[in-house]
């Protein structure tokens, strides 16, 4: 890991098809997430978030890798006001996100054995990664909990 990255490395209990559809599909993604994409998952698509009740729409927010059940790569959002609001974060934060480079998580799905080893590398500036570093950690136990009993974590 540099100073310009998160890495986080866990082990599913599920088929790499199915960890696909996990971080794809957009009913799924909202279950142990908060958010949904619209995009149809190819190299070069835009891709549109919706989280917490804010739609997030930017030409610059792409698909940069899609291999099913092998790998995934998207440019992250923009930090609009709208975002901001709905997650709580102050306008004084989202300033300084909006003066970092625009940021990219890939996802490494790789088989490991009768499981799945998940990879996530998010390249980003000071301030995301800052709050990436606790964000991250929860949606994937999230992820992983919801694969493998079927019930998403509880709220925190």
């Amino acid at each position: 890991m540099t100073a310009s990255e998160f890495v986080y490395t866990t082990y599913v209990n599920t088929t790499p098809e199915r960890l696909w559809e996990a971080l794809t599909d957009p009913a799924f993604t909202r279950r142990y997430w908060g958010v949904s994409f619209e995009t149809d998952w190819k190299p070069g698509s835009t891709m549109t978030w919706h989280e917490e009740g804010a739609t997030i729409a930017d030409p610059e927010q792409v698909v940069l890798e899609a291999e099913p059940g092998s790998r995934l790569s998207y440019t992250w959002h923009t930090f609009t006001s709208e975002w901001a609001k709905s997650v709580g974060v102050d306008e004084e934060t989202r300033r300084e996100l909006m003066t970092e480079p625009r940021s990219k998580v890939t996802f490494g799905i790789e088989p490991a054995g009768e499981t799945v080893k998940l990879t996530v590398v998010h390249q980003a500036g000071d301030a995301l990664l800052g709050m990436s570093r606790h964000g991250w950690p929860h949606v994937l136990s999230g992820l992983k909990t919801l694969l493998e009993t079927g019930e998403p974590l509880p709220t925190t």
